[in-house]
């Protein structure tokens, strides 16, 4: 894998990605969200990319040698926790019985992991290297949401799945924005899992009136706090363009 990470990083990026769609969607699929054999395929691929940037000395490459020190200035990642509670506002209900449960619950906090390190980290630090930052951020956050599109061979509702993607989109440019303008990607990483592991013991009988105020929120709280951050936040060393190359 070093190989190929530093022969082309996009490609890399690209690689893990298949790896983990194909991957998590075939044990999904197969096994269940709430079975071990699906926990333990997520405990390797985080084991797998984590050994890998330590080994390799890229911890700070990817934001995760600390939190980052321009909290003040990030507003302390408030819509951050916000957006990680909008999935109670329905109701607790958790979807399965135990130990499924605890499988369901392990295997989404390391959702937040993996897929912040590889649509993040990864991909977003390999595209920020060609000197667009707009497509870097575009396409980092558009990915992420497309992505969910996976679901529907799981066997989830066309409607849900569209509407996930919505939300994955929208929150995926707020991560990206985070993670640019504060350098660090545990905040991401953390509000992720949050939000992962809240869906897994959240009622799934919200009405339609609550869950499109629930979207609008989110849509409102993405571009607020992206142009904020655009506009207001000084882009930390470690992502500026000129130290990419």
């Amino acid at each position: 894998m070093k190989k190929l990470y530093d022969k082309s990083e996009i490609t890399f990026a690209i690689v893990w990605i298949v790896i983990y769609t194909v991957g998590m969607g075939t044990l999904q699929n197969n096994f269940g969200l709430d079975s071990l054999p699906h926990m333990l395929g997520l405990i390797v691929i985080a084991a797998a990319m984590f050994l890998f940037v330590k080994k390799y000395g890229l911890t700070e490459q990817y934001g995760l040698s600390g939190w980052a020190q321009n909290g003040k200035a990030m507003l302390w990642f408030f819509p951050l926790w916000i957006i990680s509670c909008l999935n109670l506002f329905s109701g607790f209900k958790p979807d399965y019985p135990m130990p499924g449960l605890l499988y369901a619950a392990v295997s989404m906090a390391l959702v937040g992991f993996v897929e912040e390190m590889l649509f993040r980290g990864f991909l977003f630090k390999a595209m920020l290297k060609d000197g667009n930052v707009k497509a870097a951020i575009i396409v980092s956050s558009v990915t992420f949401g497309l992505g969910h599109i996976m679901n529907l061979f799981t066997g989830q509702d066309l409607v849900e799945t569209l509407n996930q993607m919505v939300f994955a989109i929208a929150i995926g440019f707020i991560f990206t924005m985070v993670y640019y303008k504060g350098g660090s990607l545990l905040p991401c990483i953390l509000a992720h899992s949050i939000i992962d592991v809240t869906s897994v013991f959240a009622a799934d009988e919200g009405s339609q009136r609550l869950n499109l105020i629930l979207h609008v929120i989110i849509v409102v709280l993405a571009v607020v706090y992206c142009l904020y951050l655009a506009k207001r936040v000084e882009t930390p060393a470690i992502n500026r363009v000129e130290n990419q190359k």
